[in-house]
C-alpha cells in the first residue's frame, strides 16, 4: 500500500501544472467584465472589501466596536456587521463610519454610455 501512494506521488509530480491568470478564469465563469453576474460579482466584491477596510482602520485608530458605534450613534453589532459585509448596509452609515474614524472615502459614478442627462 506505502508502495502505491509513492507511485501516485511520482506520477503527480511528472504532470506539470498549468497556470492560468485570475482575470482569464474569472472571464471563464462568470463572464467578461459587463455581463452581469461578472457585474454583480465584482460589486459585491467591492463591498466586501469595503467592509475590511472599515475593520482595518478602525483597529488601526485602536478602536473597539462598540467604541466605533458610540461614535456613530449605532449598536456594536451592526458595527460587526458592517465589517462583515457593507452589501446590506445605508450610504449614509457607511459615511458616518469612515468620519467618526476620521477617514475620507471616496464614491464614484461610472455613465455606461459616457453621457448624463439632466431633465
Amino acid at each position: 500500500m506505502i508502495e502505491n501512494n509513492i507511485l501516485k506521488i511520482n506520477d503527480m509530480e511528472k504532470k506539470k501544472l498549468e497556470i492560468f491568470p485570475l482575470e482569464l478564469l474569472k472571464d471563464e465563469s462568470l463572464g467578461k467584465i459587463g455581463t452581469p453576474l461578472r457585474d454583480k460579482y465584482e460589486n459585491e466584491l467591492k463591498l466586501e472589501l469595503l467592509g475590511e477596510m472599515i475593520k482595518q482602520v478602525r483597529k488601526d485608530r485602536n478602536l473597539t466596536q462598540e467604541e466605533l458605534g458610540r461614535l456613530v450613534g449605532v449598536q456594536k453589532a451592526q458595527i460587526s456587521k458592517l465589517e462583515r459585509s457593507t452589501k446590506n448596509a445605508r450610504l449614509e452609515t457607511i459615511i458616518k463610519v469612515f468620519n467618526a474614524l476620521k477617514a475620507k472615502v471616496n464614491f464614484s459614478v461610472e455613465l455606461y454610455d459616457g453621457s448624463l442627462e439632466m431633465g
